[in-house]
């Protein structure tokens, strides 16, 4: 009886099942009104722009500040302010519809964060300005702060913050602080490097307040006594300004121990980013369009410091952005008879520049191949003959040479490679050796 009742059961549960999967469900559609002309997708943030044409923020500030378009997607019409206002009318509606469509999947949307406006970043540079007026270092350093938590909130808020002029505000604000030697203003003239550095490049009129001599002054000495964070902005901003104004090069060069506190963050790194940009940094001192008798000088001050042994030693193992920078200074250093003696002297010198070629970049190659070239021509002019080119050929530079000319190069870097090679020809039936392992990752038919 048990067993019957069961079997009873178990049929009527069957035959409710499949009345469950024969009903048919309506597709729900989303309504026109609630969908971002743009993606086509359900808006989670509806904004009208000044056409009066709602869009999902997401997609309409793709359209405005990356694409860099000023129209109205739909309407084609210029736009009268890029600042979308939130449409909380349609926000709310989207929200309750998917309320009653919760049974289809549809998640109630929440109420997005209120964006950063151009009047919010308006508001605080006025204050900036004002607070620098009275002196007010601790009140500068906390706005400074707002400002560097609005740029890492989003690429929207940063490309306000850059629109706005806080780049200029703030490069005025550390110009300003300059002047004053005083130890407080420290804390201060750091944290606002470090609020430049988030948003890079700078325009001319930011390079203006920061290329100050003043400025470099307090750049040279926070990279002097800064702290390890201050020390690292303080080179990025460096980098930035020395290598689009060529103006500033022998500022910096004449400041005291300017030279020596770059020198020393590629002696003593802090991390790769600080070590990148002192690369940068020293490479456009060291090949700057000046004369030639202010470049030898500065030159011969960084071959002092001991740079040439040190760029060396990390060309060993460096990733492929310092092995770039590290040649392209060391290629600098050895524009000088001081510079190619010390590389030429070094045991290291030639495997190193060997081992570079066609292994890290096209420019390292060519780096390596003019540095290789430099050291040649100055072993003739000593009296030397074969010492470099034996060394070459033991580490297999003629085949990566010959190789070269069939992979491609800049023309200056073929002849170079040529040049190299007749000298070299001749010497190599007396010693020879190929490291197979330099061709195995070539795809290149020959």
């Amino acid at each position: 009886m048990l067993s019957a009742f069961k079997n009873r059961r178990a049929k009527q549960n069957a035959n409710k099942m499949k009345k469950l999967v024969d009903v048919e469900v309506d597709p729900v559609t989303i309504p026109e009104l609630f969908r971002c002309p743009i993606s086509l997708e359900l808006m989670k943030d509806p904004v009208i722009l000044s056409t009066g044409v709602t869009y999902d923020r997401e997609s309409v500030e793709k359209w405005i500040f990356e694409d860099g378009k000023h129209t109205c997607p739909v309407t084609g019409v210029a736009l009268t302010s890029l600042d979308p206002v939130p449409n909380h009318t349609i926000r709310r509606m989207i929200q309750e519809w998917c309320v009653e469509n919760k049974a289809y999947g549809f998640d109630r949307i929440p109420t997005p964060r209120a964006p950063t406006g151009s009047s919010q970043v308006s508001e605080i540079l006025l204050k900036i300005v004002s607070m620098r007026g009275k002196g007010n270092t601790e009140g500068v350093r906390e706005l400074v702060g707002k400002i560097k938590d609005m740029a890492k909130e989003s690429e929207r808020d940063k490309k306000y913050i850059v629109l706005n002029g806080s780049a200029r505000v703030l490069s005025e604000t550390f110009q300003a602080f300059s002047c004053i030697d005083s130890q407080e203003n420290t804390g201060v003239l750091e944290e606002i490097l470090s609020g430049l550095t988030l948003i890079l490049p700078f325009d001319q009129e930011t390079k203006s307040g920061l290329g100050s001599n003043q400025s470099l002054c307090t750049i040279v000495k926070i990279l002097k006594v800064g702290s390890l964070s201050g020390r690292r902005n303080a080179v990025l901003v460096l980098k930035e300004l020395l290598s689009s104004d060529q103006t500033k090069l022998q500022e910096f060069a004449e400041i005291e121990g300017s030279i020596e506190v770059l020198t020393k963050l590629i002696k003593e790194p802090i991390d790769p980013t600080t070590t990148n940009a002192s690369l940068l940094a020293i490479y456009h001192l060291v090949t700057p369009s000046t004369s030639f008798n202010q470049k030898e000088t500065l030159i011969a001050r960084f071959l002092a410091m001991g740079l040439t042994e040190k760029l060396i030693e990390m060309l060993v193992d460096c990733t492929r952005g310092v092995c770039e920078k590290a040649l392209g200074v060391l290629e600098g250093l050895c524009s000088i008879d001081e510079g190619l003696e010390k590389a030429y002297a070094n045991a290291l010198t030639v495997p190193v520049l060997v081992k570079k070629l066609l292994r890290v970049s096209d420019i390292s190659t060519e780096f390596s191949v003019s540095i290789l070239w430099k050291l040649s021509k100055y072993e003739k002019s000593i009296g030397d003959e074969e010492g470099l080119a034996m060394e070459a050929l033991q580490v297999g530079a003629f085949q990566k040479l010959v190789l070269l000319l069939q992979v491609g190069s800049s023309l200056h870097t073929k002849e170079k490679a040529g040049d190299l090679l007749k000298g070299w020809n001749l010497l190599r039936g007396r010693v020879e050796c190929i490291e197979s392992m330099d061709f195995k990752n070539l795809k290149r038919s020959f």
